[in-house]
């Protein structure tokens, strides 16, 4: 399976990861899009692209690389930076799409379908590159969240939170190393283990519970839903639907139910069951 890494010009961490990735593979120049140069991998099926809008605005950009270059990929890794309030400095990894209105791009209610074992697998290098380097900074996936449309397998990675930590030459070499180390070791979901694929449930925007089990257990997570998506009465039976159908292979859905409230949580999980949906719990998933 072809990948296809998305850069863009108007965003730091993004033209910084861009760069190590030119710098420490080999590529050959395939022609010009966006007014910018396109490579393909030479170490492995891989392209990348830079377009000079916000990444997370630029609804359908893998329709028009195709087109105009002629090429396929199934699967799309965003380079971006990750903005916070807080500022914490965060190397973050998360699906693309929205439960509610489409605020940050992308369609209202609308889910783009993921790579759950290459997001997870990303996310356990990317804590080993972070160990190594001794960073400080928050290791994790976030949940699901802003756009764009797009009709191709997506996640998204990312450094947070600041432009100090865009431009940390070691904050930004441990993603975008990361993401050379999955491009040369796996090229596609069937290149992983089988671990099983689950949707979360719960918890906040950091997806503190998912990230420690991608860590300590054999899972893979595609979609994840948090508490204020739940509470914002964004997620019925439908929703729940089009998580499954957007997270591919999947197997079950776990509840992070200290992450919720108790009466939702019964209700959700009342709700699994009518839809006959399998609910995993800690014990149900072998160590690594």
């Amino acid at each position: 399976m072809s990948i296809l890494i998305l850069s863009s010009t108007e965003d730091p961490a993004s033209t910084n990861m861009k760069r190590f990735l030119l710098e420490n593979l080999e590529w050959n120049d395939i022609g010009e899009i966006y007014s910018n140069r396109a490579y393909r991998c030479r170490d492995t099926d891989a392209f990348l692209v830079t377009i000079n809008d916000p990444l997370i605005y630029h609804e359908e950009v893998d329709e028009e690389i195709r087109e105009h270059l002629g090429i396929d990929f199934g699967l799309m890794i965003v380079l971006s930076r990750h903005r916070s309030k807080t500022e914490e400095p965060t190397l973050t990894t998360h699906p693309i799409g929205n439960f509610g209105k489409a605020e940050f791009g992308g369609r209202d209610k609308t889910l783009v379908k993921t790579s759950p074992r290459m997001m997870t697998q990303f996310l356990r290098l990317l804590k080993e590159e972070a160990r190594k380097r001794k960073l400080y900074h928050r290791v994790s996936f976030e949940v699901t969240h802003h756009g764009p449309f797009v009709s191709t397998k997506t996640f998204f990675v990312e450094v947070g939170s600041n432009e100090r930590e865009w431009n940390n030459p070691s904050a930004v070499e441990a993603v975008a190393n990361s993401v050379k180390e999955l491009l040369l070791n796996f090229r596609s979901e069937e290149d992983l283990p089988s671990y099983p694929v689950l949707i979360g449930v719960g918890g906040g925007h950091y997806a503190p519970r998912f990230s420690d089990l991608a860590f300590e257990k054999r899972v893979a997570f595609g979609h994840m839903i948090p508490n204020y998506q739940v509470e914002a009465g964004n997620i019925d039976d439908a929703m729940i639907r089009k998580c499954i159908d957007a997270t591919p292979g999947f197997e079950g859905v776990y509840i992070h139910r200290k992450g919720l409230k108790k009466s939702r949580a019964k209700e959700l999980e009342m709700g699994l069951k009518e839809m006959g949906v399998r609910i995993y719990r800690s014990d149900d998933l072998e160590d690594l």
